[in-house]
């Protein structure tokens, strides 16, 4: 993600307080069962002093020392976990316990971002740009079909307006559920939510969002328009910050996608959707695109090859009905 120095180092803090946080909660566990179990504050001592004499052997080369010290440190680490048990304490009930199991709240593995330094960055800009607040409004929970027809149909499905909505609903419910399980084994699914405006294809892109944020994975929220704006950057450019940004749009978990088809179209356009669409499903990737263009002016207006991708590989989410924006106005409703 692209982030200004202060950002980072508001991240970092956060880090800092975690692991601070991590230590004094561990502190305050020693005290309280040492206070139980005062042999306990005499093994800590025992392995620090047999680990100080390792350390001095190894310098001076003596031999089996470093055997016997860790002989010794085992088994004193064997009775810590008996003692721990015997009182009916987990066995790692003196280790620190983490926020993140995966980086031990320090925001990196190998080197590499963790995820959850990731997801640190992008809640950060979903902050700035006031996305969180959305989310909290447009939920699945909060979704209606009272704005959709029960009686207008789509001649070309046969299904009612509220059929249809009915329909990408439990597909997008059905899509956050599986998500955890597709990622992991590097299998992503896609959604293609298209049709009229007004007609609750964002409300659905916020729920699902929503749901997978909140799950800890990374999903970058995008419009058409800064998505292709972003890409720009990062490709002619060409600083470390903006090209980072632009990696995030095919590294992320869920990538997605809104109102395509209202950004100015051009040859530029029209290569970077298709190498964001076939690479993040070359790698396993998912992503939800949000159109108000109907398929067959999706297909007119991007390449060939783009629409045969998406509609082989995304479940296709048709959404149909008045605008439920106006419908709200004129109901007094927001």
């Amino acid at each position: 993600m692209s982030l200004t120095n202060s950002q980072y180092d508001s991240i970092m803090r956060i880090y800092n307080q975690r692991q601070v946080k991590a230590q004094r909660e561990l502190e305050d566990r020693r005290r309280r069962v040492q206070e139980e179990i005062p042999r306990l504050a005499g093994i800590d001592a025992d392995i620090a002093s047999v680990s100080v004499r390792k350390a001095k052997a190894r310098l001076t080369g003596e031999a089996g020392a470093d055997f016997d010290a860790d002989e010794a440190i085992r088994e004193l680490a064997q009775e810590r976990r008996s003692l721990l048990a015997s009182k009916g304490y987990p066995q790692d009930y003196l280790e620190p316990v983490y926020q993140c199991p995966l980086c031990h709240d320090t925001g990196y593995v190998h080197n590499e971002k963790c995820s959850c330094f990731r997801q640190l960055e992008i809640n950060l800009l979903y902050s700035k740009s006031n996305l969180n607040d959305i989310l909290d409004r447009e939920n699945f929970e909060s979704f209606s079909l009272d704005y959709y027809s029960p009686k207008v149909v789509n001649p070309v499905s046969g299904l009612s307006e509220r059929q249809e909505a009915e329909n990408a609903w439990n597909a997008c419910r059905s899509f956050t559920a599986a998500f955890p399980v597709n990622i992991r084994k590097k299998e992503g699914k896609n959604l293609c939510l298209y049709g009229d405006v007004g007609t609750g294809k964002t409300f659905l892109t916020h729920c699902i969002a929503r749901e997978l944020i909140s799950a800890g994975f990374s999903v970058l929220y995008m419009t058409a328009y800064d998505l292709f704006e972003l890409l720009g950057r990062s490709k002619f450019k060409g600083t470390e910050e903006a090209q980072e940004a632009g990696a995030s749009v095919f590294s992320c978990d869920l990538l997605i996608i809104d109102d395509l088809g209202t950004e100015m179209l051009n040859n530029f356009v029209t290569s970077e959707l298709f190498l964001v669409v076939n690479e993040r499903a070359l790698y396993g990737k998912s992503t939800v695109i949000s159109t108000n263009l109907s398929l067959g002016k999706f297909r007119d207006a991007f390449s060939e090859r783009t629409f045969s991708r998406i509609t082989g590989s995304y479940q296709l989410l048709h959404l149909s009905g008045k605008d439920i924006r106006i419908q709200k106005k004129l109901s007094g409703g927001n």
